[in-house]
């Protein structure tokens, strides 16, 4: 009889906790979370395209926060601003770029096709290739200075302060300048500091650079040169990964591969880890693959190109690499397929309700090649202790007009020192901050 009811009760946990783990999974939509549920591939001849045609903001229209939020212009007029940081006084640096003038070279029809496909976009054009600095001093949530902090770079994007030392991750080098608080401009030439990989193809053109939290070591983002291996697996030397350079010696190393066009770093405030948002693979349907972001793991392997979220295999890939597949780490929580995630950023401030504290906020810049399209906002996703918590939430909308133009396109994300939200719209040419109401 004791048997009976241990095994009855025992039979009552599990289905209670089936219960509870089905509950859980019908909170996600399909292709996002910590368990996506993940169709077989569709292939085509060629890709989908459904990119939204670029057309600007009207006057007095911006993007849409939640409920006992706040919208406002920080800085406006701006050249394609991509990428954001902040320096301890408060200032805020925002990289003006686009792509390099040389990219994706020889790289055929799909060359073509993307170079297209970006115009419509709008993201063609020369890019500005400066660092600015915007400054509110008087602390109303509008930039009132804006000067030219560093120009005559290539194609910049990520930025890091090191004690009185700001690197700056061009498309091909960290750059290395002297930084003293409060200055308006870097008068001083800089120096290059490592070489990055980059080349005719330099499929991925951004890299992103931030620094451990003891000040010695970088941690540089170096995107594939290619969607899936197309262009030989020679072309990948280096590449699709995260590369850890030791700031006093130089030396640098791949700390985890596989990842194929890592973008947003950031570290959790709870757990200490370095986290990541990647995009990931197209062309295999409009399901397929989502991007996510995951905690990096020293010398993890994360799949691309031979295999996607885990151990499903890419037949596309030749030759495979089954030891490598063998060894794929599955991604931490999937951000939805073709969403282009791109901005990560921990909220490690207390202005915004509680609900939000350490967790993350994503700047998906938006699909180019999905029906429906997805992305095109800010979406945050709530962690407890140092993990993901729960489904990911709109933060920031309003990018796609009801006509299906792109008003705007999000890409970095940063937290300012009054603990409001600023992102970085490439399209729009703005910079938008979202604050609690009234503050």
């Amino acid at each position: 009889m004791k048997r009976r009811i241990e095994c009855l009760a025992a039979a009552a946990i599990a289905a209670l906790a089936c219960a509870s783990s089905a509950v859980i999974a019908a909170d996600y939509a399909p292709g996002f979370g910590p368990d996506p549920t993940l169709p077989a591939p569709k292939r085509a001849l060629l890709p989908t395209v459904n990119v939204a045609p670029a057309k600007p903001w009207a006057q007095g229209q911006k993007p849409i926060a939640p409920e006992g939020f706040s919208v406002t212009a920080f800085a406006s007029g701006l050249d394609h601003p991509r990428w954001l940081a902040t320096l301890p006084n408060g200032d805020v640096l925002v990289a003006e770029t686009n792509a390099p003038a040389q990219h994706d070279e020889n790289a055929g029809i799909k060359g073509m096709i993307a170079k297209k496909v970006m115009k419509r976009a709008g993201a063609s054009g020369a890019s500005a290739d400066r660092i600015t600095l915007l400054r509110d001093a008087d602390g109303d949530g509008i930039a009132e200075t804006r000067t030219v902090f560093i120009d005559k770079l290539h194609s910049p994007f990520g930025m890091a302060l090191v004690g009185d030392d700001l690197y700056v991750a061009n498309t091909d080098s960290i750059m290395r300048f002297k930084y003293r608080s409060g200055e308006t401009k870097i008068e001083s030439p800089g120096e290059k500091f490592i070489d990055l990989p980059a080349g005719p193809i330099n499929h991925h053109w951004t890299k992103n650079v931030i620094a451990s939290r003891d000040g010695k070591r970088l941690y540089v983002t170096i995107g594939s040169n290619s969607n899936a291996a197309e262009n030989g697996i020679g072309a990948e030397d280096g590449r699709a990964a995260i590369m850890e350079v030791d700031i006093a010696t130089k030396e640098s190393r791949l700390y985890a591969t596989g990842l194929r066009n890592p973008n947003g770093l950031a570290w959790q405030p709870q757990s200490g880890a370095l986290w990541t948002a990647v995009n990931e693979r197209d062309e295999l349907g409009n399901e397929l693959v989502p991007d996510y972001m995951t905690a990096v793991k020293d010398g993890g392997f994360y799949g691309w190109p031979y295999s996607y979220f885990g151990r499903h295999v890419d037949d596309r890939v030749k030759p495979q690499r089954p030891e490598l597949v063998d060894s794929a780490i599955v991604p931490d929580y999937a951000l939805g397929a073709h969403t282009a995630s791109l901005g990560l950023a921990f909220y490690d401030a207390q202005a915004f309700p509680q609900h939000y504290w350490n967790g993350a906020f994503i700047g998906q810049h938006g699909s180019w090649n999905r029906k429906p399209r997805s992305g095109y906002k800010v979406v945050f996703v709530p962690f407890e202790n140092g993990k993901p918590s729960g489904p990911p939430e709109d933060m920031l909308t309003g990018f796609l007009s009801s006509d299906g133009h792109a008003l705007g396109r999000p890409v970095g994300v940063v937290v300012d020192h009054a603990g409001s939200l600023l992102v970085a719209d490439d399209v729009g040419n703005t910079i938008w901050r979202v604050a609690p109401a009234g503050k």
